[in-house]
């Protein structure tokens, strides 16, 4: 029932954050006066709509995403450009037929309100509200987790002591029969034990525990805090193999203990809160510009492979995702619900970072095309050359549903992948 409860929770997250979303380009639409006549929550058959004033407020079937629909999206053909035929160009058809749709929903009272009229920089805040709400929903979901609940640090406290010697890339759980028994637990080391001097030297946090830990071999004296008493302990370190720090790919021969710290949360500053979100925001794109090179991953995890952990999630995976975080009884009820929201803050960071990228039909495309028009008419100034005009995006409609074609494809392949092998927490 928790699974089941939490995909419903996260799944109203993600309606919220698609709408959040619309609610955007709504607003600033409105503001510079361009005329709205629908907004929607999701795609095709409409279950619920309301009239308010000139606009449709409603929610549709498919629920994989929204739109706002505003009149002269594209400019008019120019005069030099009729008389022309289709023959002309295999993609004219094309560009005509989105044209003449969206000059059928103009009427006589309202051809001052349309969009393409707006100077190129209300455009631009426009069509980048949309993807700005969900920055900013993000950035407030990850501060106030961050600044008020906090992040969990490791300390130099034993959390648990691994009872046997396991190298790290051989993905290996529990302990073989033939593995040998860790320094840790040879050396006599318990849960709880704060560790207070290695090798001689005061440690104070983790980071610099760790470090000593992994550049020390032999046997090193360590003195511990257990139970109000002071106690050294004489392990023998060894060699083993562990992955290398700074989030760098690869593992590394290193010393080894033995020991889990135990974790405490700490609240963040906000320039300690400022510097995650940077980190998150890079993460992110890295992520997003990786997207294609994981289309072999997701084409083998629906033959039956195993999916990696960083393989792309749709609406369904997500979802999914959130419904496994409410129901992992480790944690208490607050923190699930922390990390629930957490997960729904990095999906609007995904949202605002692919929206963003400068291809039709994303908001990014339109931005493009404003700013290269905005460019245009800089230098047709400076040159003293006639007006070039709004830019027409109309004759980028090809690409735009070629782009739309990838992007469903993609779609339905993350799906699939979702629904036959879902990316889980364990």
């Amino acid at each position: 029932m928790l699974v089941v409860l939490g995909i419903l929770i996260f799944f109203l997250g993600l309606l919220f954050s698609i709408a959040w979303h619309e609610l955007g380009h709504l607003a600033t639409a409105k503001m510079f006066g361009v005329k709205v006549t629908q907004y929607m929550v999701g795609f095709g058959r409409t279950i619920f709509s309301r009239k308010r004033g000139e606009t449709e407020y409603g929610v549709k079937a498919v629920p994989f995403g929204g739109y706002i629909r505003m009149i002269g999206m594209f400019p008019p053909k120019k005069e030099e450009e009729y008389g022309r035929t289709a023959s002309s160009a295999p993609w004219r058809a094309m560009v005509e037929d989105a044209r003449q749709a969206v000059a059928e929903e103009v009427r006589p009272e309202d051809s001052h309100r349309q969009f393409y009229q707006r100077s190129p920089w209300k455009r631009i805040i426009v069509m980048a509200a949309g993807p700005f709400m969900n920055l900013i929903l993000a950035v407030g979901i990850f501060a106030t987790v961050l600044m008020t609940y906090g992040v969990a640090q490791p300390t130099t406290t034993v959390s648990s002591v691994s009872q046997c010697v396991v190298a790290a890339d051989e993905q290996v759980r529990g302990c073989p029969e033939d593995a040998p028994m860790s320094p840790a637990a040879e050396a006599g080391f318990r849960p709880g034990d704060r560790i207070v001097r290695f090798d001689g030297e005061r440690v104070d946090s983790w980071q610099e525990l760790r470090t000593s830990i992994r550049d020390s071999s032999g046997t090193v004296s360590v003195l511990v805090e257990r139970d109000g008493r002071m106690v050294t302990l004489n392990p023998e370190l060894i060699q083993n193999t562990q992955p290398r720090l700074g989030n760098r790919e690869g593992y590394v021969e290193v010393g080894f203990l033995g020991v889990t710290p135990n974790e405490h949360l700490v609240r963040q500053s906000a320039g300690e809160v400022a510097g995650r979100i940077g980190s998150m925001i890079g993460m992110t794109a890295q992520k997003v510009v990786e997207l294609p090179s994981k289309v072999p991953d997701l084409v083998a995890a629906i033959g039956g492979q195993e999916r990696s952990a960083d393989s792309p999630v749709g609406v369904v995976g997500a979802s999914r995702l959130g419904g496994e975080v409410l129901s992992y009884d480790e944690f208490s009820v607050g923190a699930r619900l922390i990390a629930m929201v957490q997960l729904l803050a990095a999906v609007n960071l995904s949202l605002f970072l692919i929206n963003m990228l400068p291809i039709l039909p994303l908001d990014g495309g339109h931005i493009a095309g404003a700013l290269w028009e905005s460019l245009r008419r800089k230098v047709a100034r400076l040159t003293r050359r006639p007006d070039p005009g709004p830019f027409d995006t109309a004759k980028l409609m090809p690409l735009a549903y070629g782009v739309t074609l990838v992007f469903i494809a993609y779609s339905l392949l993350v799906l699939v992948a979702d629904i036959v092998n879902p990316v889980t927490l364990t």
